[in-house]
């Protein structure tokens, strides 16, 4: 597949861009209010000082988690196969999990990093893995990724060619996220939630109308896709197998939500569990959106080039949501949406371009030069931001000779077999005192060796597998197991190793993981948890999960 980067005409008149200026002076506003602000220090800089509320908390965890690429891929798959990503998208109990079961753990121990965390609880050798891990694994997915999909959109939305767009918004954004730091990032990634929320509802709505109410989109889609609507594929579907979706997604869900300095630095930003957790909740309950706002047009998309394919033409199934913006929204409300196209692009650029930056200056340089100032410390993070930045324009030419083709594919669905070992440490070592630093640092290593071993297999008989050649040998049999499926299978082996390298070898010195695990709370510590939630807490958390399980009952394609 090769994408040419030219300039087609913008899809936006005068009064588009009219709001499209409103929407990006306000951002300049208050990114330019946060730096007023200035950054005292560390705690400052990437944590925004350890003092935002709930809702801002949400917001972030949201806009953080919905990318240009999650907007026009999910609208995508909705176009084309139907309900199966849903699965993905109703990781909105995992986000519970994060503020309920994780999220005292990480505050109590006053870590500002994951990797830092590990050190705490094991020690330095999971938190070099997992720091260097993240860089890289950042750099050559989210940062690259994120950089290619918002050029496209930027791209079609103005009328410019790819290359302006791209580097106009990656130059855009780390300017922001390089001065104000974390406290510019959070604040406007709550003002982009806004926008990015009530602009995708419109087109929503507004399609539904055109299409002729839900019942008329179910009857026209399910005429020609019966399994449209079908969440729960059989367990040998070659693309959604449901046990994949369901247990592999449950794996890789917990890794990105509740492990993964991306998405928890967000609720690290709160000043007390209980706000945190809040915070938590209420993204879980923003991370149900996207079903109703970004897959359901897809399949609206689809029933509309059915009924009226002379005016609804989609060419290619990313196409689904540019094409409703273009043909549903009257002047105005297209500089709306565009500007929430971009909000999603831009919030996660900032928020990955921060996180590499904490990463980078907490769990690296202050490691290797533990005397630093805070002062000195700032100055790394903002140059460290800088390189990211550069890095991730440097990146563009390769992301355009690889984009859509294979190694993009290998982008998207090596996820699946980073999460299983790290989702094993975490879990295990917070629910369990006896795991200790060897067993960590033994299922960090196994997991990453599995990964080389899989993405090689998966690379040396890419050829084979394309044509569908079926090789009787036990390579090329794992080398085509379903990426859901492996996660499940990877999960599995980590949990296993990591349990019996902690038994066979010395118990952790409890003494020194006080309140980082739940064998190792003290009294207070677990009346502290106690009084940081409320019966408000609770019963939201259990309307969220009755939510989820209706949504996964009603999708059956019956």
């Amino acid at each position: 597949m090769k994408y040419t980067f030219l300039a087609t005409g913008s899809i936006l008149e005068g009064l588009d861009w009219v709001v499209l200026s409103i929407y990006f002076l306000a951002l300049i506003a208050v990114a330019v209010w946060v730096v007023l602000q200035k950054n005292k220090s560390t705690e400052d800089y990437f944590l925004a000082g350890r003092n935002v509320g709930w809702f801002v908390i949400g917001a972030s965890i949201f806009a953080s988690n919905i990318g240009s690429e999650h907007v026009v891929g999910l609208a995508g798959t909705g176009f084309e196969s139907g309900t199966p990503m849903a699965h993905y998208e109703l990781h909105a109990w995992i986000v519970l999990l994060l503020g309920w079961l994780f999220l005292p753990f990480y505050i109590r121990s006053g870590a500002f990093t994951m990797p830092e965390f590990l050190e705490k609880r094991f020690d330095s050798r999971s938190r070099w893995f997992l720091s260097l891990f993240s860089l890289v694994a950042y750099v050559l997915t989210k940062v690259s990724v994120t950089i290619y999909a918002g050029g496209i959109v930027v791209s079609e939305l103005l009328g410019i060619p790819f290359w302006y767009g791209a580097i106009g918004i990656v130059i855009f954004t780390g300017i922001y996220t390089v001065i104000g730091g974390m406290k510019a990032v959070i604040y406007t990634e709550t003002l982009q939630t806004v926008i990015l929320i009530l602009g995708s509802v419109i087109i929503t709505y507004l399609g539904l109308q055109e299409v002729g109410g839900w019942s008329q989109l179910r009857e026209t889609v399910t005429s020609v896709s019966p399994n449209h609507f079908n969440m729960w594929r059989p367990m040998n579907d070659p693309d959604f197998p449901w046990t994949g979706l369901l247990f592999g997604g449950t794996i890789v869900g917990i890794w990105y939500w509740c492990t993964d300095q991306y998405i928890v630095q967000r609720t690290l930003a709160a000043n007390n569990i209980k706000i945190g957790r809040r915070g938590a909740i209420f993204g879980a309950y923003l991370k149900l959106l996207p079903i109703l706002i970004f897959l359901v047009p897809g399949i609206i998309a689809f029933a509309l080039s059915i009924q009226q394919p002379e005016i609804f033409h989609v060419e290619k199934a990313d196409r689904a949501f540019p094409m409703l913006v273009k043909t549903l929204l009257p002047v105005g409300l297209k500089g709306l949406v565009a500007g929430g196209l971009m909000a999603a692009l831009m919030s996660s650029l900032a928020s990955v371009f921060n996180s590499c930056s904490t990463i980078f200056t907490i769990d690296i340089y202050k490691k290797l030069k533990p005397n630093k100032t805070d002062k000195q410390l700032l100055n790394i993070g903002k140059i460290a931001t800088t390189f990211i930045v550069i890095l991730g324009i440097i990146w563009i030419p390769i992301m355009e000779k690889i984009g859509g083709g294979v190694m993009y594919q290998y982008l998207q669905n090596v996820q699946s077999y980073i999460a299983p070992p790290v989702t094993a440490v975490f879990l295990l070592g917070i629910i369990w005192k006896r795991v200790n630093a060897k067993a960590a640092i033994v299922t960090l290593l196994a997991g990453l060796a599995l990964l080389i071993f899989r993405l090689g297999s998966e690379i040396y008989y890419q050829p084979q597998i394309a044509s569908g050649e079926n090789i009787n040998n036990l390579i090329y049999g794992f080398a085509t197991i379903n990426f859901a499926h492996m996660a499940i299978f990877m999960f599995v082996f980590s949990v296993i190793l990591c349990i019996s390298v902690s038994l066979a070898t010395t118990a952790p010195n409890y003494k020194t993981i006080i309140g980082l695990s739940f064998g190792t709370l003290t009294e207070e510590q677990k009346q502290e948890n106690k009084n940081s939630y409320n019966t408000t807490d609770v019963v939201l958390s259990v309307i969220l999960v009755i939510l989820v399980i209706s949504v996964l009952s009603y999708f059956t394609g019956t």
